[in-house]
């Protein structure tokens, strides 16, 4: 069914406010989004924020990594809309307690940040949430050294490139499910799209049953969601 399928903000609502921003997230939530994608890195010194670039360069008005600056020194820099670089703790205290899936992304397939891991799973193991957060990476091994930690939770493995043998590898790798920029059909494990802005795409995919899509307008999609709910059953 349609309403399998969950609609979820890639980076918040980047349709209408600047990506990753608490503005984008804090719309998103007062208009019952049912998931949110955010990203997370660490700051020089050690502070978990959400931005999807390793640089600060094309969303904010400053330049340089995020590695490089202290907390301090980052949130001198501006979004597009002024507001700071959002902190983890900051989106936490914004979802505690709403009805809303989480999907975070450890942005490490580029830099490995010391023991992020560790300090991202305590922050949000301290979080009042109603669902079990999927975390998801395109570094396998940072999959690997959270499942060390915390074995139990959802972990989903995100790559642009066909995955040989799907269902081989999510039970090897003890993932519940993968993250992809295509869909494959015919296999039996869960699957979430990114990004799906594409109506005529995002139809597709709620007819295929895909378990979720990643969305730069979820506004959109839920109107699609909905309107495929509604629809008379065809014989």
């Amino acid at each position: 069914m349609v309403k399998q399928t969950m609609v979820f903000g890639h980076r918040g609502y980047p349709a209408k406010f600047p990506e990753n921003s608490l503005a984008g997230f804090t719309y998103a939530v007062e208009h019952q989004i049912e998931g949110l994608e955010f990203d997370v890195h660490l700051t020089k010194d050690s502070v978990p924020v959400i931005m999807h670039d390793e640089k600060i360069n094309r969303t904010t008005d400053g330049k340089g990594y995020i590695q490089d600056y202290t907390l301090a020194e980052l949130r001198q820099f501006k979004l597009a809309n002024g507001d700071p670089v959002p902190t983890l703790a900051e989106f936490l205290k914004l979802v505690a307690n709403q009805e809303v899936q989480l999907n975070l992304e450890f942005k490490t397939d580029k830099i490995q940040y010391p023991n992020i891991e560790r300090i991202v799973m305590g922050m949000v193991h301290a979080t009042p949430l109603r669902h079990p957060v999927i975390f998801s990476s395109f570094h396998l091994p940072t999959i690997k050294r959270c499942q060390a930690l915390a074995p139990d939770e959802l972990y989903c493995w995100l790559t642009d490139k066909r995955v040989k043998d799907p269902v081989d590898f999510v039970r090897q790798e003890h993932l519940a499910g993968l993250h992809l920029s295509h869909y494959q059909d015919g296999v039996p494990v869960v699957e979430r799209i990114w990004t799906v802005d594409s109506v005529r795409q995002a139809k597709r995919l709620f007819q295929d049953h895909v378990a979720g899509i990643f969305t730069d307008d979820f506004v959109t999609m839920m109107a699609l969601k909905r309107e495929l709910l509604d629809a008379p059953t065809q014989n």
